[in-house]
């Protein structure tokens, strides 16, 4: 018999409040010293990887106001079928 995630977890919904209380309080004490240092943790984490994102954003933006502004020289222009039969018509 093997168990999936759902039978394992099942458990879950069958505590009280009173169960969840001292489940509460256990944490707490074992935790409790390290609570404001795991939150400021977090916090610098989430700044971190905001930052990170604008960052990133900010270059794809560069990345794409460059290549716009960029274009190519009238010769070097894409030929298309039309263009190619005016300038054999043309010579």
């Amino acid at each position: 018999m093997t168990l999936t995630t759902p039978t394992v977890l099942a458990f879950i919904g069958n505590l009280g409040m009173l169960e969840w209380t001292v489940i509460l309080i256990i944490a707490l004490l074992l935790f409790g010293r390290r609570l404001p240092e795991v939150g400021k943790s977090l916090g610098q984490g989430i700044k971190e990887f905001k930052k990170g994102l604008k960052e990133t954003s900010d270059e794809v933006q560069k990345t794409d106001d460059s290549a716009s502004r960029r274009s190519l020289p009238q010769d070097q222009t894409m030929r298309t079928p039309e263009n190619t039969q005016e300038r054999t018509h043309t010579h």
